[in-house]
């Protein structure tokens, strides 16, 4: 008698999912396809604030000097200039940050940079700084992590970064700056759940 009933529980599943479909409008189905392939784009849209001036792409972009990597994944772009680069989100948005561990309620983050000519075999603990602070609202400042760190690319160029960690106290607005050296850059980020 089992072997029976997962066939035909099978063929009834098959039976109501292929129903669903023909009943649904050829039009509503064009829509649900077009909002599914990019659901954050469209989230984000909704929720970032006109208030907030996102940092976008400028008109001529900035492209990192050799060795460096040109190229960025389609949903990012370079930011900065040769004394100190980032990278930042299309968008203009960081979402779904998480804390650290359970200790705390701060959004955590980490950040990578670059410069030219930064040798990690050299500075393993560079002397990064990293402030913040929001823009739309009164909001304890971010904090940093204690020092940065030196990091590299995988790649036979092995081209050096930095990277360090932030805790963002809560969703809004807010301008970073980064200082390292005779470098400095900033940028603004909206940051939602």
């Amino acid at each position: 008698m089992k072997n029976r009933v997962f066939p035909l529980t099978i063929l009834s599943l098959l039976t109501a999912i292929s129903f669903a479909a023909v009943q649904t409008p050829r039009s509503s189905r064009t829509a649900l396809a077009s909002t599914s392939q990019s659901p954050l784009q469209n989230t984000v849209r909704e929720q970032l604030p006109e208030s907030c001036p996102v940092t976008k792409p400028l008109t001529h972009p900035f492209v990192p000097p050799p060795p460096y990597p040109k190229e960025i994944g389609p949903d990012g772009f370079w930011f900065g200039s040769n004394k100190l680069w980032t990278q930042l989100p299309l968008n203009g948005t960081w979402q779904g940050l998480r804390p650290y561990d359970s200790s705390r309620t701060a959004l955590r983050q980490k950040l990578f940079w670059w410069r030219e000519g930064f040798d990690g075999d050299k500075d393993s603990v560079p002397m990064l700084k990293v402030t913040g602070k929001r823009l739309d609202s009164p909001a304890p400042a971010l904090m940093s992590d204690q020092h940065a760190n030196a990091s590299w690319t995988d790649d036979p160029k092995r081209t050096f970064f930095i990277v360090t960690g932030i805790e963002i106290p809560m969703h809004g607005c807010w301008k970073i700056t980064g200082r390292f050296e005779d470098g400095e850059l900033s940028y603004v980020i909206w940051v939602t759940q």
